[in-house]
């Protein structure tokens, strides 16, 4: 089942509760968590907290407050983070291989992150047919074969501005339903697929604002 007129901003928050659920939910003596602590730790309302989980259910009891790993498990159920969700990463330079280091550590240290690389494209020859902690690197070309063959939904972009559009193109066409784009331009695709764009240079940018506050 999935969930219609939900906001993008409410999605955007339930990683957010997640990440606190699990880390609270690290101490065994601790079974409940207030809507007021939940949003204390994530930046939030309680109200706000409240209403987003409200669009899902009901999941907690007035002056009781929420089970930890109930929660947890209804928000990785809602996220579709209760499997395992095949990654396709393309652009392996030096953010991509470190993305996929980082991505590769947490999958194999934590068993509720359930993001998987498990293929890697780039167009570079010097590249083609090695690989990163063992995951191969294909050439484009072979992109819709593996795309099908692994079941590939999400994709991480990882190339020049220049490139990125293209390379947006031949995942959607491939059949990737979301692209985490690192490329510092916005990409255009259609109606049903999603971008979440994670441009790192414009967000040291604003930040280099209040240094002279």
């Amino acid at each position: 089942m999935r969930w219609s007129k939900i906001s993008d901003a409410v999605i955007r928050r339930l990683p957010l509760y997640l990440r606190v659920l699990e880390e609270v939910g690290r101490d065994p003596d601790v079974k409940l968590i207030s809507s007021q602590e939940l949003g204390d730790q994530a930046g939030v309302s309680p109200a706000l907290v409240r209403k987003d989980l409200g669009w899902f259910g009901e999941f907690g009891k007035q002056g009781v407050g929420y089970e930890i790993a109930y929660l947890a498990s209804e928000l990785r159920r809602i996220l579709n983070l209760d499997k395992e969700i095949p990654v396709a990463l393309v652009g392996v330079g030096s953010l991509g291989s470190a993305l996929v280091r980082y991505a590769g550590q947490r999958y194999e240290e934590e068993a509720s992150f359930n993001l998987h690389i498990v293929a890697l494209f780039d167009s570079s020859p010097n590249k083609i047919g090695g690989n990163v902690d063992g995951i191969p690197i294909w050439p484009m070309e072979a992109l819709k074969e593996q795309v099908a063959e692994k079941g590939i939904k999400i994709a991480i972009v990882t190339v020049p501005s220049s490139s990125a559009q293209m390379v947006a193109d031949q995942l959607v066409a491939a059949g990737v339903k979301a692209i985490l784009n690192f490329a510092p331009v916005q990409l255009t695709v259609p109606e049903g697929v999603h971008v979440a764009n994670a441009d790192v240079s414009l967000e040291l940018q604003r930040l280099a604002y209040y240094l002279s506050t």
